[in-house]
C-alpha cells in the first residue's frame, strides 16, 4: 500500500487515502520510517550473488543447480529462497527439450497419393465420395486405432466410426451402432 499512497499523496493527501483504504495513517508513516528487515537485507546480498553465479555459468543453471553451487561456495540458503530471488531477478535456467514423440519421422519422403477430388469435398449423390481419417493413439493400457468414414454430400451424412483397440494382448474391434466392423 505504501507505493500506492506515495503515488497519489500529492493529489489526495495521505489521511483521505488511508481513510478510504481503512488503514491508520500511523501505519503508513511507520512503514516509511522503518528500517529494512534482516530478510530484505540478506535478500539484496543473495540477489547479487545469485546473479553473479548465474552469469558465471553462462546463464544455464536453474534453481536446483544454482542452489547447489551456492551451498558449495558456503552460502547457507534454502532452495525455495533461491527460486524466489531468481524469479524476482528474471533469471531462468536452460531446459533441455524433452518432447514427446508422437510420430516417427520418415527418413525418405515418399511420394504422396494423388488428390483425386482436388479438395472438393462434396458429392451430388450418395455413395459417390467417401472421406476417411485414421488416428493412432498410445494409451497407458495399450494402443488405439480410431478411424472415421464420412460420406461427402449435402446435407452431411451420419459418420461411420470404426475403432480397433489393442489392450493387454486382446484385439477388440468396435463399430458405430448400425454398422459392421469390417
Amino acid at each position: 500500500m505504501t507505493p500506492f499512497i506515495d503515488e497519489h499523496r500529492r493529489s489526495f493527501g495521505v489521511e483521505p487515502i488511508c481513510r478510504t483504504l481503512a488503514i491508520a495513517p500511523s501505519s503508513y508513516y511507520a512503514a516509511k520510517t522503518r528500517l529494512p528487515s534482516a530478510r530484505r537485507l540478506r535478500d539484496a546480498v543473495l540477489s547479487s550473488t545469485i546473479a553473479d553465479v548465474h552469469a558465471a555459468h553462462f546463464g544455464v543453471y536453474g534453481v536446483r543447480k544454482l542452489w547447489r553451487q551456492l551451498r558449495r561456495q558456503g552460502e547457507a540458503v534454502g532452495r525455495d529462497r533461491v527460486g524466489r530471488l531468481m524469479r524476482g531477478l528474471g533469471l531462468r535456467g536452460v531446459v533441455r527439450e524433452k518432447r514427446a514423440r508422437t510420430t516417427v519421422p520418415v527418413r525418405v519422403v515418399a511420394e504422396r497419393p494423388a488428390d483425386l477430388v482436388h479438395r472438393a469435398f462434396s458429392a451430388s449423390a450418395p455413395n459417390r465420395l467417401w472421406v476417411s481419417d485414421l488416428t493412432y493413439v498410445l494409451t497407458v493400457l495399450g494402443s488405439l486405432m480410431d478411424s472415421i468414414f464420412l460420406q461427402a454430400m449435402e446435407p452431411p451424412s451420419n459418420p461411420v466410426r470404426f475403432t480397433r483397440c489393442r489392450i493387454a494382448g486382446a484385439d477388440l474391434a468396435h463399430a458405430a451402432p448400425g454398422t459392421s466392423p469390417g
